[in-house]
């Protein structure tokens, strides 16, 4: 793999670290403590064609590719991981609409999609379907051109806030091949919205229980055939961990970047604590574990984009190696930034706090052992 970036793709990124230092950066601090929901910042994200990255051109979207994806989310990720995983998760969800929608639903729905006029939840988990996402209960049973929907989805990104929400329900029978992928609207009668999700992070992104009773949503809403919605679900989730490592990377590397810029400022015993070996082995750790999983989760984009046959397994590879290595590097910078680390003050303690959901959406870290460990033996 040649890890050297394309004239394009170094275009891209600086666009990406421009816009994040320009609206991301100065204003993320405020939205965590505010638990404020910056759509208007999220509308000029859009502007970039940040709505609709992976869309095709012919679709409405910018048309990139995965690991043009990547870079972009780790450098939203380096002001703001609540922010940029948003953006990522609407990404997923718009993705899977232009890549299995008919012609009417593509028609209907991403033009306000990518440009985020109207934003997409990706609705998979329940109360009793996490990990076990084939036991999802949500059902919609077909009444002539329409289906009647009942059920709760649980912890959903943009809950409340969002216009669409892409749903994975049952239409048949039990386990993954009976279940569908709907489009359904925040306004159609019978949605309704749980409380705001009280979080330890993500404050800057709503977050809440979507319920259905008795909804109608036309059978032309449906996104591929009836019992395709798993694989569908699958696909999608096949990028949103590419993302989500992304942004545990760009994190991870303001984490780092923090760090360094503290250790040479700050004294201890009459010198700088950066001429410590111990800060030395310390930040020694951080930068290669950083690289590595940066590594990782490029060669992973790659497979994703080409349609290797082993890009499930590198997905869930680079997953869960970028988020646990977002989550230590983290934390070692709170502790290398010692009691002003723990300060809301300085940015580390965000950081750690945001991170941290990584190692449990997308799939938890657990399931992605299983889906590696899976692979080889199987």
């Amino acid at each position: 793999m040649d890890t050297r970036l394309t004239p394009e793709q170094q275009a891209i990124r600086d666009l990406a670290e421009r816009f994040t230092a320009d609206e991301i950066t100065p204003h993320a601090a405020r939205w965590d403590a505010e638990c404020s929901f910056p759509r208007a910042t999220i509308g000029k994200a859009a502007e970039l064609g940040f709505g609709g990255v992976y869309v095709s051109e012919a679709d409405g979207g910018i048309g990139l590719g995965r690991f043009e994806a990547a870079l972009i989310m780790e450098a939203m990720a380096y002001g703001c991981p609540s922010t940029s995983a948003f953006i990522s998760i609407h990404n997923m969800a718009t993705w899977m609409v232009a890549a299995f929608g008919s012609t009417e639903v593509k028609a209907r729905y991403l033009p306000k999609l990518v440009a985020m006029e109207h934003i997409a939840s990706y609705c998979l988990t329940e109360p009793g379907a996490g990990s076990d996402a084939a036991a999802l209960r949500t059902r919609a049973v077909r009444d002539g051109d329409h289906y009647v929907v009942n059920g709760s989805k649980a912890f959903i990104s943009g809950g409340g806030e969002n216009e669409v929400y892409v749903c994975m329900v049952r239409t048949g029978v039990e386990g993954h091949r009976g279940i569908s992928c709907l489009v359904i609207e925040k306004d159609m009668p019978g949605v309704s919205f749980g409380a705001q999700e009280r979080k330890l992070g993500w404050h800057s992104q709503p977050t809440a229980m979507v319920n259905f009773t008795d909804v109608r949503v036309p059978v032309a809403n449906r996104v591929g055939d009836e019992g395709q919605g798993f694989r569908i679900a699958m696909a999608g989730l096949d990028g949103g961990r590419l993302n989500i490592g992304a942004c545990s990377i760009g994190g991870a590397q303001r984490c780092l970047d923090e760090t360094v810029r503290y250790v040479g400022e700050r004294r201890q015993f009459g010198r700088a604590i950066a001429e410590f070996q111990n800060t030395q082995f310390m930040l020694a750790d951080m930068v290669t574990e950083l690289e590595a999983a940066r590594a990782l989760l490029y060669l992973a984009a790659h497979k994703v984009n080409d349609g290797s046959a082993d890009r499930t397994r590198f997905a869930a590879m680079a997953k869960l190696k970028a988020t646990e290595a977002g989550s230590r590097i983290a934390n070692d910078a709170l502790q290398l930034h010692g009691g002003y680390g723990y300060l809301m003050d300085y940015p580390i303690e965000r950081f750690v706090r945001d991170l941290r959901v990584h190692e449990i959406l997308e799939g938890t870290n657990q399931i992605m052992r299983m889906v590696i460990g899976r692979s080889l033996t199987e």
